[in-house]
């Protein structure tokens, strides 16, 4: 193996273990769920050991939390939103409004989008209906796996 493979490898590495564990968030804070990430990022869940640091201004963001149901009116304002973050760009849906819809579902109501996934890609899909903190940091430890390379989904070819 060269020598030049392996520094770029290294750096690699480097440069995805850093993106990682550096992620700065921006939230929509919507619906009870807001609460339980509010929850997350507090003394006793403490996101921020996990290098999950807030942000108010979305271009200075690389992650975005979404959060309680999303409305066909608010929808354009959620694309323009993910639209300013720069890339790499990472989306979590947490809870079940913004996962399918909830009890907004639009079975139940005209004014609901069936899930985030319809408007913007999501990476992560935190279940619950409000998660738990546990849940929201166990999505966020799932992107960073996601990230690095490394996730439950990731396998190495052999």
């Amino acid at each position: 193996m060269k020598s030049g493979s392996f520094y770029v490898s290294t750096v690699g590495r480097v440069l995805k273990w850093a993106r990682a564990n550096s992620l700065w968030y921006t939230s929509t804070g919507a619906g009870c769920c807001a609460d339980e990430v509010l929850n997350a990022s507090g003394n006793r869940y403490d996101l921020e050991r996990f290098g999950c640091v807030p942000q108010v201004d979305a271009k200075q963001a690389d992650l975005l939390i979404i959060t309680g149901m999303i409305s066909y009116k608010a929808a354009p304002h959620l694309k323009a939103v993910y639209d300013s973050m720069p890339s790499p760009k990472y989306v979590i849906a947490v809870g079940a409004c913004a996962n399918c819809g909830g009890m907004f579902a639009p079975e139940f109501s005209y004014s609901a989008v069936p899930g985030a996934d319809r408007i913007i890609p999501v990476d992560v899909y935190v279940p619950g209906c409000p998660p738990r903190p546990e849940s929201i940091m166990n999505g966020l430890i799932a992107l960073q796996e996601k990230i690095n390379g490394t996730g439950r989904n990731h396998h190495k070819a052999q």
